[in-house]
C-alpha cells in the first residue's frame, strides 16, 4: 500500500484531482462521501498568499472530514513558494502538493504550474524550497513535458524524488496538449518501472469509466489514479470504481433521488461556506453535470440556473423528484 510521509493510503487509492473552481470544500465533501481516498484543495497561487488575498486565504479551508487532504501551491519565485509552504503548514494539511502541470496561460506565463516544464533546474529550486518551508510531506503534480519534443518526465521524476519529493501525480498529456488528445500513460509507466523510484507514482488523465479504471490499473502497474473532470457532477464515480475493481460488475447508475440529493447537499454545503448569493451562483455551473443524459430537463434546469433565493431552489429540487418519480 502507498504512502506519503506518514499517510498511509489504501492499496490502489483514488485521489481527487486539484480543479480550480470545483474542488472547494462543498465539492470534496461530497467526494469523499462517495469514495476519494486522497483530495485536494483548489491550486492556490503562492503570491496570493503572501498578499493575504482573500481568495487565496479562503481556499486554505480544510476540514478534519476530509483527511487526508493537501493544499496545492503554485508560484514561479522560490522565495514566495517557501513563504506561502510556511503560511500552509499553518492550517495542518497532510501534505503540500506543488502544481508544475497547470497548462492556462496566465498561469504559465507567470513561469509557473507547467511553465516550468521548460527549466527543470528552476523546478527543482522551486521544489526545494517548498520543501524548506514545511514539516509536512510535499508531492508534486505534473505533465509528461512541455510539447511532444520535449517529454523529460524521466528526468523530472528522478530530480523531484533526489530532493524529498514523496510521491508524483503525472496527467498524461503535454502542456502543448492542454486537454485536448489522447493522453499516454505508458509515459508514466516508465518512470514506475524505473529501479531508482521508490516514491508513489500516480497516473491522470481520461478516466471516465471503470471499465477504463480497471484496464490502466492493470496495463500500467501504477500506485494509483488521480480522476478530475469525470467527477464534475458525478461523485459516485469513484465507488464505482472501487465496486467494480472488487466484483467485475458495474454499481447501478445513480437514481434521480440520488442526484438531487447531492445536488442539494452541493448547494446547501456552498451556500454555508460561501455564503448564500455566491454559493447560489457559483453552484450554476454544476447542474448540467448533475441531471446530464436526464430527459425533458430543459425547464427544470432553467430554473436552478436562474432563481436566486435558496428556498425557491429546494422548491426546484422537490419537483424534480415528483416529476420523475
Amino acid at each position: 500500500m502507498p504512502k506519503i510521509g506518514n499517510i498511509e493510503l489504501p492499496d490502489f487509492p483514488l485521489l481527487l484531482a486539484p480543479m480550480e473552481d470545483v474542488s472547494d470544500p462543498p465539492f470534496r465533501r461530497l467526494c469523499k462521501m462517495h469514495g476519494a481516498d486522497l483530495m485536494y484543495s483548489e491550486f492556490i497561487s503562492s503570491e496570493g498568499l503572501i498578499r493575504d488575498a482573500i481568495k487565496s486565504r479562503q481556499k486554505l479551508d480544510i476540514f478534519d472530514y476530509e483527511r487526508p487532504v493537501g493544499i496545492q501551491i503554485f508560484g514561479g519565485d522560490e522565495e514566495a513558494m517557501e513563504m506561502s509552504a510556511r503560511i500552509v503548514d499553518t492550517v495542518h494539511p497532510d501534505l503540500v502538493d506543488i502544481n508544475f502541470g497547470c497548462p492556462v496561460k496566465k498561469v504559465v506565463c507567470k513561469g509557473a504550474g507547467a511553465g516550468v516544464l521548460k527549466d527543470v533546474d528552476l523546478m527543482v529550486r522551486l521544489t526545494k524550497s517548498v520543501i524548506k518551508g514545511t514539516s509536512l510531506p510535499v508531492t508534486v503534480k505534473t505533465r509528461l513535458g512541455w510539447d511532444e519534443s520535449s517529454i523529460n518526465i524521466d528526468e523530472v521524476a528522478e530530480r523531484l524524488q533526489d530532493v524529498g519529493v514523496q510521491a508524483l501525480t503525472v496527467h498524461a498529456r503535454t502542456r502543448a496538449q492542454m486537454y485536448k488528445g489522447h493522453s499516454d500513460w505508458s509515459h508514466i509507466q516508465r518512470i514506475k518501472e524505473n529501479p531508482r523510484i521508490t516514491m508513489p507514482i500516480f497516473g491522470n488523465g481520461d478516466i471516465d469509466s471503470p471499465e477504463k479504471a480497471l484496464e490502466y490499473k492493470n496495463k500500467y502497474g501504477l500506485d494509483g489514479m488521480m480522476i478530475g473532470r469525470a467527477a464534475i457532477g458525478y461523485p459516485w464515480i469513484f465507488n464505482e470504481i472501487k465496486h467494480y475493481f472488487k466484483t467485475g460488475e458495474k454499481l447501478a447508475a445513480p437514481t434521480i433521488n440520488d442526484r438531487v440529493e447531492a445536488a442539494r447537499n452541493h448547494l446547501i454545503w456552498s451556500m454555508e461556506w460561501k455564503g448564500e448569493r455566491l454559493g447560489i451562483v457559483e453552484m450554476r455551473r454544476h447542474y448540467t453535470n448533475y441531471f446530464k443524459g436526464i430527459s425533458h430537463f430543459k425547464e427544470h434546469r432553467q430554473k436552478l440556473v436562474t432563481l436566486d433565493e435558496h428556498n425557491a431552489l429546494l422548491q426546484v429540487f422537490d419537483e424534480i423528484m415528483q416529476d420523475y418519480a
